[in-house]
């Protein structure tokens, strides 16, 4: 899976940057509907750093996969559904 670095804004209730709510996807800027689905990877892997996925639906009635890479404070777009 190739990651791609995006800018992404949040909702930030009692964590930081807890749910996306619009990213920036080549100088677009997608805001989104809903999330459909999230779920955290622990970080069992040295290789696989602990992040939060998000699979979104966007504006452009696209669903996108999005990773939040918590180590690094980081945003990838994982891919486009």
């Amino acid at each position: 899976m190739v990651l791609n670095p995006i800018q992404v804004d949040c909702y930030a209730g009692y964590r930081a940057d807890e749910t996306p709510r619009r990213f920036i996807l080549e100088e677009q800027r997608l805001e989104v509907l809903e999330v459909l689905d999230r779920w955290h990877e622990a970080g069992g892997h040295p290789e696989w750093p602990r992040a939060d996925y998000f699979k979104v639906l966007a504006a452009d009635q696209h669903q996108y996969l999005l990773k939040h890479d918590l180590e690094a404070d980081e945003w990838f777009l994982a891919r486009r559904l």
